[in-house]
């Protein structure tokens, strides 16, 4: 993996480039990654895959205008080169009345660093994932299920720097297993299905076997599953439920939402609009978080609470945004010129006492949702959202989980949604498909809305 001293290098051949150019500013990212990807399907490995990705990307202002380039090419010509196209970009492109000059260094209190880096992980063996692979494919022969899923391990870097003297560089690995588990009934042919997933900095976090035993204990479960009637239930949503769900709601605390006038929160900073039980904040430095502890354009991420017990609290900015409004930035900006704006990256929801054991014996009657899926945005001001459940759909009745149930399309308000919070579990890492990893518990809830049965 690229070190810092070569990340360094890079960068400033461009640097070194654009001031020979007579450029105003001029800002690089260096990335690179060698996560490897083992693949399996039909209690089979189909693939393994094992690329090394270094990438450079430069951003360049002259006379009012700014560009961004990236390619692939890391010879000194080929960064060069690099530099000389984005200063040609700049020269079509329209001035840019909003843009802020490159960021300067941060004083050295400021600067926190933290450690993503696991040598095992990184080192981490295709031999060592196909075991692991072969320990799920078990479990699903011994149940007699069909297994698929990938198992990836590896590191990646992300480094920074610009004209102003500003750098900061980042190492860290990431080990993820995903896994569904095929049922197929003898009798009646009916399939049913059961997930699981996992995503961690450290693969000794990452028990495979036991993943596809839950997702396994979930296909068998769910087998012949009956149809409930659609309709507003108590529902219990396990953690990557939560996060898929709520993952279309993290945008509305950005500034540049508030500037778009997009947020389902404008105007509304300040005021209570969730349940008293709900709490969250933006922690990059949290134990279970990962990524960057640095935005796109090299600031230092802060810690925000962006709700407080039911408050939307704060929003988080990048310069663009903060200058507009009138804030201070507060290091979650995205790689500029950027539409988006910044985001937070490190979302950590607060939990509870309640297990999920206990969030089901306590339900007379109600759904039990390993995850959601196909998950798309109704209205942005509102924060309806519509999709399906899948892998795991369970009826509760007197506390007693009875049987698989065909899966739902539901349409949501999430703000409603987040006002019907009943009980919340312990938070934990929590991998979806919708949202990136964040820290998140299972939530009890009332009034969840099922719009149709699908027909799986």
């Amino acid at each position: 993996m690229i070190t810092e001293e070569k990340a360094k290098s890079l960068i400033n051949t461009a640097l070194q480039h654009g001031k020979r150019k007579k450029v105003d500013g001029i800002e690089a990212i260096v990335t690179a990654s060698d996560v490897a990807t083992s693949r399996f399907a039909n209690n089979g490995m189909t693939q393994n895959q094992s690329p090394q990705r270094i990438s450079i990307s430069v951003r360049v202002q002259k006379g009012g205008k700014q560009a961004r380039l990236t390619s692939d090419q890391i010879s000194p010509a080929g960064i060069r080169m690099l530099v000389e196209n984005a200063i040609t970009a700049a020269s079509f492109l329209e001035k840019d009345t909003d843009m802020l000059p490159m960021a300067k260094p941060e004083k050295r209190a400021i600067v926190r660093n933290v450690n993503r880096y696991d040598a095992r992980t990184a080192k981490f063996t295709p031999e060592q994932r196909a075991a692991a692979i072969s320990a799920m494919v078990k479990v699903a022969k011994e149940r007699s299920l069909t297994s698929a899923g990938v198992f990836a391990t590896g590191s990646s870097v992300e480094a920074i720097g610009n004209s102003e003297g500003l750098f900061r560089y980042h190492r860290e690995t990431s080990a993820e297993v995903s896994i569904t588990m095929l049922h197929v009934d003898a009798k009646t042919a009916i399939e049913s299905t059961g997930w699981a997933k996992l995503h961690s900095p450290h693969v000794a976090d990452i028990d495979a076997a036991s993943l596809a035993r839950r997702a396994a204990d979930k296909a068998v479960a769910s087998a012949n599953p009956a149809e409930v009637p659609p309709g507003k239930y108590t529902v219990i949503l396990e953690p990557p439920a939560v996060l898929d769900l709520l993952s279309y709601l993290w945008h509305d605390f950005t500034g540049t939402s508030h500037v778009d006038k997009l947020s389902a929160f404008l105007n509304k900073v300040g005021q209570k609009l969730v349940g008293d039980n709900v709490n969250v904040v933006d922690d990059p430095f949290h134990p279970m978080q990962a990524g960057a502890p640095f935005d796109g354009e090299g600031l230092q991420r802060q810690m925000m609470t962006l709700v407080d017990h039911g408050v939307i609290a704060n929003l988080v900015y990048g310069r663009r945004s903060a200058t507009k409004l009138g804030a201070a930035p507060t290091g979650h900006g995205m790689p500029e010129p950027s539409a988006e704006g910044e985001h937070p990256m490190n979302i950590v929801v607060a939990g509870g006492n309640t297990s999920l054991d206990e969030m089901i014996r306590s339900t007379e009657r109600g759904v039990l949702l390993t995850r959601v899926w196909y998950v798309r945005e109704v209205d942005p001001t509102t924060k309806i959202v519509t999709g399906m459940t899948r892998d795991g759909t369970f009826l509760i009745e007197n506390g007693v989980i009875t049987s698989g149930i065909r899966n739902f399309r539901f349409n949501q308000g999430l703000i409603d949604m987040l006002n019907n919070v009943v009980a919340l579990g312990p938070p934990e890492r929590t991998a979806g498909e919708e949202g990136i990893p964040a820290v998140i518990p299972a939530m009890k809830l009332n009034n969840f809305n099922f719009a149709s049965v699908t027909r799986f």
